[in-house]
């Protein structure tokens, strides 16, 4: 055990969660969050929420932030320069020649992160075997460094043909630069990734290039900040593939932080399928600004090995988060054509929704549940006590347009947003052959729970389950992100036992590389090696990743046994397989860490009726009218407790939903289970 705290920073709040590991018990803090200065709502909300002493009792800080992916989305980060192979450095607008919308005409590629004038070429070739074909020109990186001192750059990205094969080159320029005397950042391709594709990996190299300098500015900044206040542990950040790493080892890997905030509710919701033994688990993890979601299987959220921010592709362990523009505090609007639309553009933390009395006048799904009456009486965390007469008056405008009266407009803006967001469900579930009817569906986030009933009802999800703590359940999943490091390195080899040896000897020196890593920031303590195969049939263009047994890093299985596993795993995803023979494309290497382990709290049973604090008028969308909505508070139900609906749950942190329909029934892990009482 270990007393530790996780703070999550989303676009309108920052969550805390502390875990003391004397007692078992867990504070909870949440504070508006401050987007221009985020480590001033970290310090806050510690401030706010702990008491003297406690911070310096902790021994791990767990964060998880969007620092980096907001410096791409706004396109806030460095001044970025590139060295890239002559012929290739137009790759980042060639890309793949291909259209990430294919029936859009009028679909434009995101601009380059660096402009041509600032990809200079440098001439020299490395074959796809790693042998060097031409000798590396130091002289165009001397000629470089004198372009981008005097354009301002103020970080360099080296991306080299084939230079996952043969780094020798990206090395020479490496130290050609700082021996011309640049001496700002340098991101280097075959460091930030070992694995083929020109361009994916050129992009996630300039991406590295791009956010290095903010991200490493604000973690030695909060960092600082956090000592001064007396902590003495150590400090982790979530991984874009899960786990954490330390804030050293970030600083020199800032793209892979770049879906930090997202990740922590999946890792929280792999933690709690484990315990609770669910095989299957789709997440819905409402916030103010955002919507995300993700599959959990056998207890562990779906990886993807690229994933793109902005149309920009970055080649590293993914989360398979989707994210949407639709929250609490998402601003609904008519569009020209007359249609109620509702985001992704929010109100934010600043103003916020009309309701919190900030000086928003916009509409947002907010205010519609407000004026629905389904956030009971509108206190909500941080003291925010919501204003219904500035809710109704934000909707009036859009209510006029749609000739509709103020609550009809707000049944529609609830409707569309359930609507939206089990449409992004179904990407991650029945688009790749799950049955969201199978699964379990949980809720967190401010508005989560909120929406729980709809987002069942619309994909007939037959259980919810709502989980303690839920508006700040992302601050708790940090809590028990294992330190992890990945590595992957492209070798195309034909399987055989031959190929398999091959394998083993290139996991064996990306361990030790992983490892050493490791050892520079929570050193000490088990670790477990993870292998898996990037495979395909020969003649094939991509790829799947196949999990394979092994032991203390090498794989243990023959050759005809890892085909084996690959057809298994061809045949689930695409229903068929093939006679041609297979292959190994890429080796896949992880090193996990376990942190210490957090006492399970169990809550009790007191064998009384749940507490009923009266009730109020809210619209059930089961009914289809207003009708009376028992008031629950939360915090006084007891394992074994049953709350038939309609009902409204209320916590600190978050407000449940339960309508006409449906029940809930107090888990002894504190979690609601919520089912369907209709036929």
């Amino acid at each position: 055990m270990a007393t530790r705290m996780g703070v999550d920073i989303g676009g309108t709040f920052t969550d805390l969660i502390f875990y003391d590991d004397s007692t078992g018990q867990s504070l909870v803090g949440k504070v508006p969050t401050t987007p221009d200065t985020p480590e001033k709502g970290v310090l806050h909300v510690l401030g706010e929420t702990l008491e003297p002493g406690q911070m310096a009792s902790a021994e791990y800080f767990l964060h998880g932030t969007t620092v980096g992916l907001n410096a791409l989305l706004q396109r806030k980060g460095a001044v970025v320069g590139l060295l890239a192979t002559e012929g290739f450095r137009d790759i980042l607008e060639i890309r793949r020649g291909d259209r990430d919308e294919m029936y859009n005409l009028f679909w434009k590629p995101p601009p380059p992160l660096v402009p041509r004038r600032l990809r200079l070429p440098v001439r020299e070739r490395i074959r796809a075997d790693g042998e060097v074909h031409i000798a590396i020109e130091k002289k165009d990186v001397r000629q470089a460094v004198a372009t981008f001192k005097a354009e301002g750059v103020t970080s360099v990205a080296i991306a080299f043909l084939n230079s996952y094969a043969n780094p020798a080159h990206e090395l020479a320029a490496e130290k050609e630069l700082r021996a011309a005397g640049f001496e700002g950042e340098i991101s280097v391709s075959h460091r930030i990734s070992g694995e083929y594709r020109e361009y994916e990996r050129t992009t996630t190299t300039v991406i590295d290039a791009y956010v290095r300098g903010r991200m490493s500015h604000y973690l030695r900044r909060l960092g600082d900040e956090l000592e001064s206040e007396g902590f003495k542990g150590n400090l982790l950040i979530t991984r874009s593939g899960s786990g954490s790493m330390t804030f050293a080892e970030a600083e020199e890997r800032p793209f892979e932080t770049i879906m930090s905030g997202p990740v922590a509710g999946a890792e929280g919701a792999g933690e709690l399928a484990r315990r609770l033994e669910i095989k299957e688990l789709i997440t819905a993890d409402v916030g103010g600004t955002s919507f995300d979601t993700c599959l959990v299987v056998n207890g562990r959220p779906q990886l993807m090995y690229e994933g793109s921010v902005v149309g920009l592709p970055v080649q590293t362990p993914w989360v398979d988060v989707r994210s949407i523009g639709a929250g609490g505090g998402s601003i609904a609007y008519v569009d020209p054509g007359g249609l109620l639309r509702v985001g992704p553009q929010s109100a934010g933390a600043v103003p916020g929704p009309a309701s919190y009395g900030r000086g928003g006048a916009d509409p947002t799904l907010t205010d519609c549940a407000l004026v629905l009456g389904m956030l009971g009486e509108g206190k909500l965390a941080s003291g925010i006590k919501l204003d219904l007469g500035l809710a109704k008056s934000s909707l009036e405008a859009v209510a006029r347009k749609l000739d509709y009266t103020v609550e009809d407009a707000a049944k529609g803006v609830v409707k569309i947003m359930a609507a939206t967001m089990a449409n992004t469900i179904r990407e991650i579930t029945i688009d790749q052959g799950v049955d969201p009817r199978q699964t379990k569906l949980l809720a967190f986030g401010g508005a989560g729970p909120l929406m729980a009933t709809h987002l069942a009802r619309e994909l007939s999800i037959g259980e919810i389950i709502v989980p303690p703590h839920a508006g700040n359940f992302s601050a708790w999943g940090l809590l028990g992100a294992d330190l992890t490091q990945a590595g992957a390195r492209t070798k195309i080899m034909k399987l055989s036992d031959d190929s398999v040896k091959e394998a083993n000897r290139l996991a064996a020196e990306m361990f030790a590389e992983l490892e050493a890593r490791q050892a520079r920031g929570v050193g000490g303590g088990e670790r477990s090696r993870e292998v898996s195969f990037d495979m395909r049939y020969v003649g094939q263009e991509h790829w799947l990743s196949v999990a394979l047994e092994s032991k203390d890093g090498q794989v243990t299985m023959t050759a005809e046994q890892v085909r084996d596993a690959f057809t298994r795993e061809y045949d689930r995803t695409f229903r068929s397989t093939m006679e041609e023979d297979a292959e190994i494309v890429t080796v896949r290497a992880t090193v996990r860490k376990p942190l210490p382990r957090r006492e399970e709290v169990e809550v009790s049973a007191k064998g009384a009726s749940p507490r009923d604090d009266g009730s109020l008028e809210a619209y059930s969308f089961t009914a289809e009218k207003k009708m009376p909505f028992a008031l629950i508070d939360r915090s006084a139900l007891s394992a074994g407790d049953t709350v038939e609906g309609p009902a409204i749950i209320g916590e600190e942190t978050a407000t449940t939903y339960l309508d006409a329909g449906f029940r809930a029934t107090v888990h002894k892990s504190g979690c609601l289970f919520i089912t369907s009482t209709e036929s």
